[in-house]
C-alpha cells in the first residue's frame, strides 16, 4: 500500500512564508511527477504546481514568481516553498503522486494526500 504523508501547513499573516513537505511511502518502485493542488472553500480544486522526476516545473500563473517546488527522488519527497502569502492563497493544499507500486511497476497509480490548511490572514 503508498500514501503520502503531508505536513507543513498553518496559519500565516500575509506577507510571510510557509513550506509544505510530502512524502511518499510504501511499496513503490519509481515516483514520476509529483505536485501540489489546493482547494478554498466553495471552489473546485486546482493545479499549485507540478515537478517531473527530471525536475521540469509547472506553475499556476497565480503563483509564479512566489512558490518554489522542488524534489528530493532519494526519498520520495516533495517541498511547496510559499513566500509573499496572500489572503486568496488560504485553502487546503493537496499532495500528488504518479506512483509505480512493487506490485505493478508498468501501471501508473494517481495518489492524493490527505490535505494540509494553509490560512493566510490579511
Amino acid at each position: 500500500q503508498v500514501q503520502l504523508v503531508e505536513s507543513g501547513g498553518g496559519l500565516v499573516q500575509a506577507g510571510g512564508s510557509l513550506r509544505l513537505s510530502c512524502a511518499a511511502s510504501g511499496s513503490i518502485f519509481s515516483v514520476n511527477t509529483m505536485g501540489w493542488y489546493r482547494q478554498a472553500p466553495g471552489k473546485q480544486r486546482e493545479l499549485v504546481a507540478t515537478i517531473t522526476r527530471g525536475g521540469r516545473t509547472n506553475y499556476a500563473d497565480s503563483v509564479k514568481g512566489r512558490f518554489a517546488l522542488s524534489r528530493d527522488n532519494a526519498k520520495n519527497a516533495v517541498y511547496l516553498q510559499m513566500n509573499s502569502l496572500k489572503p486568496e492563497d488560504t485553502a487546503v493544499y493537496y499532495c500528488y503522486a504518479a506512483i509505480l507500486p512493487r506490485t505493478s511497476p508498468l501501471v501508473s497509480h494517481d495518489v492524493w494526500g490527505q490535505g494540509t490548511q494553509v490560512t493566510v490572514s490579511s
